[in-house]
Parts: structure tokens; C-alpha cells; sequence
């Protein structure tokens, strides 16, 4: 009895860390350029139950060898977070017409520069600070392939490969890296990532769409269907939980009685 309140209560921790990871989800649907998470779990090692009292006879032994314990079956000892996964799908794409919105249609990050170093995001709504810099929604400078990338001019244009002109004169390109592994990325909140060894993207690798933001790759409505099933299989642990104390309860207060 102890070991299924254990496994209930691993049931129940193992739902309300899906359930965080749906809400953060939730939250972000309107985040351009968000990539969903998904939890992933891992069951501990299963148990082999036998029947010690009722000796499998059906398979035929020697006169002088005991018959083996009959098998029950296994049974589960509960399970537990084995990290959080994150879904780099395309997002939709949104028009804007804003020629500093820039949505990637394919793989690849914009790289950015913070206090902490080069940082990596998809959301590619910039604008232009007071000294001419093109910069993020938080004010941090888009890196091109010479560095933070200086408009001086009115008209801006970005070609599909990362090309930034002003003018008509080519003035940088968009450094857009990839990693090898993008479940080694880490979120640090803003929609930047941290990565190591990146690496830069070839031309024929790149589409950059001007005007166009890529929208959150999160569909609510799944994201919601999955909350329920979380909220209603915590609950299932919860009333094992329940049982399993009552007959705790039973086996103290009322079996061993006299």
C-alpha cells in the first residue's frame, strides 16, 4: 500500500509540471516567434510479481525439483520528469507590411547581442533605435555578419538571403545561424535562446520574408484539451491517493484489532 501512495504521488508531480508547461504555453500564443514546450516523462524500472503461495505445476518438472511461483504480471512503481522538450515547427505566418518585421520561412536564428553575449531569437519584429541601430523589441542590437547592424538612410530593404539594404546600397547581412541539436537550446526568457557552436547559415539555406512576423507555434485549443486531460488524470491520482489512505486506515485502526 505504501508503494502505490508513492506512485500515485509521482503520478500527480509528473501532472502538475505538464500542466505548468501548458500554461506557459497558454501565455505565450500571442509571443512572436514562441516555441512551444512539451514535458517528457520517464517511467521508473517495472516490478515482476509472483504468487509465492500457489506454485505454477502446469510446467512439467523433475520429481526432485519444486514447482517455479506462478507469475502475476508487472506493475508500475510510478514515474518521473525526464526533461522538457521544445518544438521548433514553423509558426504561422502574419503579414504586417512593416519593413523591419522579418519572419525566417525556414530554419535558422537571428543572432543577437546582450550583455551576457550572443544570443539567438526567432522573433524577428526590430525596429530602429535612436542612434540608427536596428534592435529588438527590447532594445538589443541585431547582429549582422560585421557586426551590430547601422541604418543611415529612409528606404530599408531585406532580400531573402539576409541582405540589408538602405538605399539601394548593400549595407550588411543578417547573420541567421542553426545548431546541430536544438534540444541543447536553452530559454532565457525574451525569446532568446543560448546555444553552443553556431553555426552560420549558407545563403541557399536562408528565406527571409520582409514584412511578415512569425506567429507563436502554439494551437490553444490542443493546448487546452491537453490541460483537461492533465487536470483530470492529477485527479485520478489524487482519489488513488485517497483510497490508499483509507485502506491504510483500515489495516491500522480495524484489521489488527482483536
Amino acid at each position: 500500500m505504501i508503494r502505490g501512495l508513492y506512485t500515485a504521488a509521482s503520478g500527480m508531480v509528473m501532472e502538475q509540471t505538464r500542466n505548468d508547461t501548458i500554461a506557459n504555453n497558454l501565455a505565450n500564443v500571442n509571443t512572436t516567434g514562441y516555441k512551444k514546450d512539451v514535458a517528457v516523462f520517464r517511467t521508473f524500472p517495472e516490478m515482476l510479481l509472483w504468487r509465492l503461495t500457489d506454485a505454477d505445476k502446469s510446467q512439467g518438472k523433475a520429481a526432485d525439483q519444486a514447482p517455479k511461483p506462478a507469475l502475476i504480471g508487472s506493475i508500475g512503481t510510478g514515474v518521473r520528469v525526464d526533461g522538457i522538450l521544445q518544438v521548433h515547427k514553423l509558426g504561422p505566418l502574419r503579414q504586417t507590411g512593416a519593413p523591419l518585421d522579418l519572419a525566417l520561412g525556414g530554419e535558422g536564428f537571428y543572432a543577437i547581442s546582450t550583455p551576457q553575449g550572443e544570443r539567438y531569437t526567432r522573433n524577428g519584429s526590430f525596429s530602429l533605435d535612436g542612434e540608427g541601430y536596428i534592435v529588438t523589441t527590447e532594445g538589443r542590437r541585431v547582429l549582422g555578419r560585421r557586426g551590430a547592424i547601422q541604418v543611415q538612410g529612409k528606404d530599408v530593404q531585406v532580400d531573402a538571403q539576409g541582405g540589408v539594404r538602405v538605399d539601394g546600397r548593400l549595407v550588411d547581412n543578417l547573420k541567421i545561424v542553426d545548431f546541430a541539436d536544438r534540444g541543447r537550446l536553452i530559454k532565457e526568457g525574451d525569446s532568446l535562446f543560448a546555444g553552443d557552436q553556431p553555426v552560420n547559415l549558407t545563403p541557399d539555406r536562408i528565406k527571409v520574408l520582409q514584412g511578415y512576423q512569425e506567429q507563436s507555434n502554439v494551437n490553444s485549443v490542443s493546448e487546452l484539451v491537453n490541460m483537461i486531460t492533465a487536470m483530470r488524470s492529477y485527479e485520478a491520482n489524487q482519489k488513488a491517493i485517497q483510497a490508499e489512505d483509507q485502506l491504510l486506515d483500515k489495516a491500522v485502526n480495524e484489521v489488527g484489532r482483536v
